[in-house]
């Protein structure tokens, strides 16, 4: 149920409703109190509404449930800064880093709050809306706005913001772009005049560009806009960047599709040509690098797989990738991983590599792979641990022990033999009789069987089976084990009194010569028998019960049935039944 609420909330934060997102994730908390990715979301939630103080708890929270993970000190720093902490959002940063010095994420937010508290300590802005511009609360607002939310995925968008962030008087380069004109709108909270820079005057000096303001001087117009505008040969140059750029993206995703179109077909060559071309064009896209990678991962070049997912999480984490897209490249670079494993150990770095692409985004298809990975690397510790002649010594110590009434050590001596050779039925018998002397009966009934499954002919696994049933009081159960170890050796005398045991036993339930404890206690053991429950239900079973009571002439018919004899002789033998 919690990660049910858990994706809820991931689904509307992804969506911008972060007011319903906090809501999944404090139902999330309610049932999973202990998970910090919990609070770690919903401070993310809170900041991205602005609401710094809420978003603080939660990543101080996230940090005290899971001090050694970087992701809930980025929370901490991020909630920090909203607050205008700009020192205690360096620290957090700063030990984020200490966790993970390469993680870009907190290198960003120690830079901005490096920026910020230099800011603060020269004074004011020289720009009226410096302010606007400051700390992680702009990119809040601007994902909060449905009008700008889209222009965070354009890169050059992003460039922009982030320049002016760096120097609140860089926003004079560009006034053109309608783009920042909304997202200034949106920062200070007002409604600007539509246009380009002509109509607003170029925002120079102390204009505020608000409708409600009254219209300057056209002599003070034009004066504002001389400073503001750059050189004409400068602007022309940027506008034909620009469209170089633009038409650079275009072919690039053209390139990109034709590589597709190669995969397809298996043209693996003309794949990788094609999306090397995009990376040449446009380098802020990294689903060109993670194609190609996965072109190489299907080719068996590993090595170039790795080097490209390399490359796309270093450049995700500096543009500010989705997530989905960073965790599609670590999972392909444990892929790869994984496939270059020839030892246990060569899995741990695979391992890794998909446990940090889960923490990006958890997706069905890299949990799966992290099981066969860890699986994969139990099997090869198993078979790296084999050796048959430790094995041997290990349960030759056990023995010793056994002699000696140590069954403790004993048993540690027999698990070490077992490990060592898993396929080795002795290690199992003996562990077994150990188990016995020690009364723990499930453990020593579950080696036992496990001996007869190794080697079905191995008779001592009858022997140690059928004195744990015996001991364990299911003398029906005991004596079919000693019947079946005696048809591989109808002379071994050990099966041989073993029967004669439970016979006997049997035998003495049928004269009725339990004491009433003995009788109260197998029944109560028998009634837990789902064999006996059974019988006890089957309406056929019923009526010969009836009638054994009832009437002589129809029970003596019933004994004439072997299987119904066989189901009475069992509840004699339980204590259900006696017979007079």
């Amino acid at each position: 149920m919690a990660d049910e609420a858990k994706a809820k909330g991931n689904a509307a934060f992804s969506s911008g409703n972060y007011t319903e997102a906090i809501k999944h994730f404090t139902d999330a908390i309610t049932l999973s109190p202990t998970n910090h990715v919990l609070y770690s979301n919903r401070s993310a939630a809170y900041a991205s509404l602005g609401k710094f103080s809420d978003a603080l708890p939660d990543a101080q929270k996230t940090v005290e449930i899971k001090p050694d993970w970087p992701k809930g000190y980025s929370r901490l720093g991020a909630a920090y800064s909203g607050l205008n902490n700009h020192s205690e959002a360096i620290t957090a940063y700063k030990k984020g880093l200490e966790l993970d010095p390469n993680n870009e994420a907190l290198k960003s937010g120690l830079s901005d709050a490096q920026s910020a508290a230099s800011r603060s300590s020269r004074g004011p802005s020289s720009s009226p809306f410096g302010d606007a511009f400051s700390g992680p609360e702009m990119w809040a607002k601007l994902t909060a706005d449905p009008g700008t939310r889209l222009f965070l995925q354009q890169p050059d968008f992003v460039k922009m913001m982030q320049d002016i962030q760096k120097n609140p008087n860089n926003l004079n380069l560009y006034l053109k772009d309608q783009r920042v004109m909304q997202a200034l709108g949106v920062l200070l909270n007002i409604k600007l005049r539509s246009g380009g820079p002509d109509d607003m005057g170029g925002f120079s000096g102390e204009e505020e560009a608000m409708e409600e303001r009254e219209v300057k001087k056209p002599e003070a117009k034009a004066e504002a806009k001389t400073k503001a505008e750059p050189e004409p040969m400068v602007e022309e140059k940027e506008e034909e960047e620009k469209d170089e750029k633009k038409e650079n993206k275009l072919m690039a995703q053209k390139e990109k599709e034709a590589g597709n179109s190669a995969y397809k077909k298996k043209e693996f060559e003309s794949a990788i040509q094609h999306y090397s071309k995009a990376v040449e064009l446009d380098d802020e896209d990294i689903s060109f690098l993670t194609n190609r990678a996965a072109v190489y991962l299907e080719m068996g070049k590993y090595d170039e797989c790795i080097k490209d997912c390399d490359q796309a999480v270093e450049r995700g984490r500096e543009l500010r990738s989705d997530y989905k897209m960073v965790a599609r490249a670590l999972t392909r670079k444990g892929t790869a991983l994984a496939k270059l494993a020839k030892t246990s150990k060569d899995y741990e770095p695979a391992i890794e590599a998909f446990h940090k692409a889960l923490t990006e985004h958890r997706n069905p298809d890299t949990l799966k792979k992290l099981n066969d990975a860890e699986r994969a690397k139990k099997e090869l510790e198993q078979q790296e641990y084999f050796d048959p002649k430790v094995a041997d010594e290990e349960r030759e110590k056990g023995n010793e022990y056994f002699k000696e009434q140590k069954y403790p050590e004993a048993v540690k001596h027999y698990t070490e033999a077992i490990r060592r050779n898993p396929t080795d039925p002795k290690a199992y018998s003996n562990r077994a009789a150990s188990y016995t002397k020690l009364g723990a009966m499930p453990e020593a009934l579950k080696d036992a069987e496990k001996c007869i499954e190794l080697d079905p002919s191995f008779v001592k696994g009858y022997t140690r089976k059928g004195a744990v049933q015996f001991f364990m009081k299911e003398h029906d159960k005991a004596l079919e084990t000693y019947q079946a170890g005696l048809k591989l050796d109808p002379n071994n005398q050990e099966l041989l009194d073993g029967v004669r045991r439970c016979v006997d036993q049997i035998n003495k339930a049928s004269r009725g010569d339990l004491t009433p404890e003995e009788l109260k206690e197998r029944q109560a053991k028998a009634m837990q028998d789902p064999e006996i429950q059974n019988i006890l239900t089957d309406p056929v079973m019923r009526q010969v019960l009836i009638d054994l009571q009832e009437s002589p002439k129809a029970a003596q018919d019933h004994m004439k049935n072997p299987m119904v004899m066989n189901k009475i002789q069992k509840l004699v033998s339980a204590g259900i039944v006696q017979m007079r």
